[in-house]
């Protein structure tokens, strides 16, 4: 019997990056048991369609996830990619800017 999954390579890959942000090619590959060139080819895509983006830390990638983009196919309406992700449990990072302050600091007041 062949082995199929309800999510596509494209999301699994999508899900795998969102949960590890600093993953190489070869590490998504690995753990999604697809070639490295395979892997690198859908975050391609993924990012080519505004999934995600890429830059540059020292010689690896980070990616960031744009939760508010719609699912890409017609039938799935207006339901953001952020509601798919958390779903299959990822935590959407918040910036700096939006962090709660820490014990021992006080709040600003305004």
């Amino acid at each position: 019997m062949a082995e199929w999954s309800l999510i596509t390579k494209h999301g699994q890959v999508l899900s795998y990056v969102a949960h590890h942000p600093k993953s190489t090619a070869r590490e998504i590959a690995l753990a999604l048991g697809i070639t490295e060139r395979t892997a690198q080819k859908m975050i391609s895509e993924i990012s080519d369609a505004g999934y995600i983006s890429r830059r540059k830390k020292g010689r690896r990638n980070v990616y960031r996830i744009n939760p508010e983009l719609t699912l890409s196919h017609p039938s799935h309406g207006e339901f953001a990619i952020g509601d798919l992700l958390r779903v299959l449990g990822w935590k959407k990072r918040r910036k700096k800017s939006e962090e709660a302050p820490a014990v021992n600091e006080p709040a600003l007041v305004r």
